[in-house]
């Protein structure tokens, strides 16, 4: 039976040959990168230069919530808490119907458990929640992680307006429906005569 082959470099007793070329090249390596610029990037001094679409911390624009829950629902952690209560708006024209409406009491996010999915911006019908590319807003408490409203509201201020449409496509939806001149009210209806 023949024996198995084993490297030289292995054999008990023999000279190692894969030391001196080994390190022969990581000499030349060194070398080589020792005269090229660092590429080390000075973060405190210098601010980071980020992707366009950096996802930093979630903003909110409270004017556009409506208590929907939709994205405390669909938040896989559970990081987003919400209360509200129900108001009577007045019926803006007579003999019009009262509505109600939510107004938004708390809505507060948990960084510390968010996972910066973006699912409740991706689901928020309103766009009320918006990507804010800050990132600077570590706390040495983690109860300090849980910003309210308030502080959501401030980050407002940090997100990028949105690109620009193309001049080729159609008017959105949106716009042409508040480019639309506003709805008179209805005539009243005339009375049947000799009816109550």
């Amino acid at each position: 039976m023949t024996e198995p082959y084993v490297p030289a470099h292995h054999v008990p007793g023999s000279p190692t040959r894969g030391l001196l070329p080994g390190l022969v090249k990581g000499l030349a390596t060194t070398a080589r990168t020792l005269a090229r610029p660092s590429h080390t990037a000075e973060y405190p001094d210098v601010q980071p230069h980020l992707p366009p679409r950096s996802r930093g911390v979630i903003a909110l624009l409270e004017e556009n919530c409506t208590s929907c829950m939709l994205c405390a629902r669909e938040c896989p952690d559970w990081c987003i808490y919400i209360d509200s209560h129900k108001e009577t708006i007045p019926a803006p024209t007579p003999g019009g119907r009262e509505r109600q409406r939510n107004v938004l009491d708390r809505f507060a996010i948990d960084f510390s458990l968010c996972m910066y999915c973006g699912i409740c911006i991706e689901v928020c019908p309103f766009d009320a929640l918006h990507w804010s590319p800050e990132f600077e807003y570590s706390e040495l408490d983690i109860r300090d992680l849980l910003h309210e409203k308030d502080r959501l509201g401030q980050w407002m201020a940090t997100v990028p307006p949105p690109p620009a449409l193309d001049p080729a496509a159609a008017e959105p939806a949106e716009v042409a429906a508040a480019n639309r001149p506003a709805r008179t009210a209805r005539p009243p209806r005339p009375t049947p005569e000799g009816g109550a």
